[in-house]
């Protein structure tokens, strides 16, 4: 792993990474590159690549998440943003969420073998996950990657969360349609944009991120 990347980053932008947590996302790292010897988790992974778009693009979301945040990965694949938020923020309680039956099984093994506690892995579809919950166990942060556009996205997440709470959906730079596109949907699940933020991971490398609040429950109220 290069331990120097993360930690080049965490320095420059407040975040404490400790020698067990760099331990942790380097244990991580060697699994998900081991079991993607045979089952298909990543095209990254070149060693500089995988910290930087996988770990250090994970953390750009930190600033958003409160301290005992309950955070709900949708379409999390091999675990990004969540696990790595997990290891830097152990205060968090985690559910991993995913439509792929052998994925969710890869993430059962990886959680156990890394000794972390308070998280969920699911073999579910968002969707139909958010009509099980109970007004009590809706989550504070929704984190979504590559999985939807925003008009989509904003139907899946929202649904999962209690007011006040934040969807954090990471897109590319050029995403103006898309918000565009998505303004019947916030208007309909009870979304209100707050912040769209361009974020450098690597020099000349940047995404944006999309913050979305749940103001109310929107035309489908529990």
């Amino acid at each position: 792993m290069r331990q120097e990347i993360l930690t080049a980053w965490a320095d420059g932008n407040g975040v404490c990474l400790t020698t067990e947590m760099l331990d942790k996302l380097a244990a991580y790292q060697a699994h998900v590159l081991d079991v993607n010897k045979q089952m298909n988790l990543t095209a990254i992974t070149d060693p500089t690549d995988f910290a930087v778009k996988h770990y250090i693009d994970s953390f750009t979301l930190l600033p958003w998440i409160k301290p005992n945040a309950r955070l709900i990965d949708v379409g999390t694949g091999a675990g990004f943003p969540g696990v790595p938020l997990k290891i830097v923020r152990p205060d968090i309680s985690l559910t991993l969420v995913d439509s792929l039956r052998k994925r969710v099984h890869f993430l059962q093994d990886a959680v156990a073998q890394l000794g972390m506690t308070e998280v969920v892995c699911l073999h579910a579809r968002a969707e139909e996950y958010a009509k099980k919950l109970t007004v009590d166990k809706l989550y504070d942060v929704c984190t979504v990657r590559a999985v939807a556009r925003m008009s989509v996205l904003v139907g899946y997440a929202l649904p999962l969360l209690r007011p006040g709470g934040l969807l954090l959906a990471m897109k590319g730079l050029d995403i103006a349609g898309e918000m565009q596109e998505a303004e019947k949907a916030l208007k309909k699940y009870g979304g209100k944009v707050t912040q769209i933020k361009p974020v450098e991971i690597a020099t000349g490398l940047w995404h944006t991120v999309v913050v979305v609040e749940k103001v109310h429950n929107g035309a489908l109220s529990r």
